[in-house]
């Protein structure tokens, strides 16, 4: 059994860690350490934390040597991203001006498209998920409609829906196929035959 002596300021901060930590693995080291110190068998703890007897001895030995840190988990830095961050501004420049003002004729960015430019003005060819995932980690989705018609000014309203009356009132003679003709004129929409704006 591995001895180890804890003063009431490092138990604390274990303590604390171990009702904190939204990390599971360094929530069981934390136990693990405490364990120790309350005389417990390495055998059990490892039993009750769910690992073996030589990671307890690890958990032990990082502990000693490095304190709480040395207990927390080191993560690898991870894949370099295939775009470099120094070019983070620049693209998302092109983002916010568009395609038409980087001289493209489109009226929308894309994953594909804006790969493709960058590939244009850096010569870094990147997929379409590469892209994809530079927009995700700088908030930027390039689907977003900029305008609502039942937004827009109700003066505006009014003249569209003028604007489709008018269309719908279109067809042979320069009537809708829904009019039927009678003496008075054309009727919208109805069986019956009576006067209507149609001379």
């Amino acid at each position: 059994m591995s001895r180890l002596e804890l003063s009431e300021e490092q138990r604390s901060e274990l303590e604390a860690c171990f009702r904190t930590t939204e990390d599971r693995r360094l929530r069981d080291r934390c136990q693990a350490v405490l364990m120790t110190a309350r005389g417990r068998p390495q055998q059990q703890i490892a039993e009750d934390v769910g690992t073996t007897t030589r990671n307890v001895q690890r958990f032990l030995a990082r502990y000693r040597v490095g304190g709480l840190e040395g207990l927390k988990i080191q993560w690898a830095p991870g894949k370099t991203p295939l775009i470099p961050e120094q070019l983070a501004p620049t693209i998302l420049g092109w983002i916010r001006q568009g395609p038409r003002a980087c001289g493209l004729k489109r009226a929308n960015w894309t994953h594909v498209a804006l790969a493709d430019f960058l590939c244009q003005q850096t010569g870094i060819r990147v997929r379409e998920t590469a892209m994809g995932d530079f927009c995700r980690r700088h908030g930027v989705r390039l689907y977003r409609p900029t305008y609502r018609f039942l937004r827009a000014d109700p003066a505006r309203q009014q003249q569209a829906r003028q604007e489709l009356s008018e269309k719908n009132c279109t067809g042979k003679y320069g009537l809708s196929p829904r009019c039927c003709p009678s003496e008075g004129g054309y009727h919208h929409g109805s069986n019956d035959c009576s006067p209507c704006c149609h001379p």
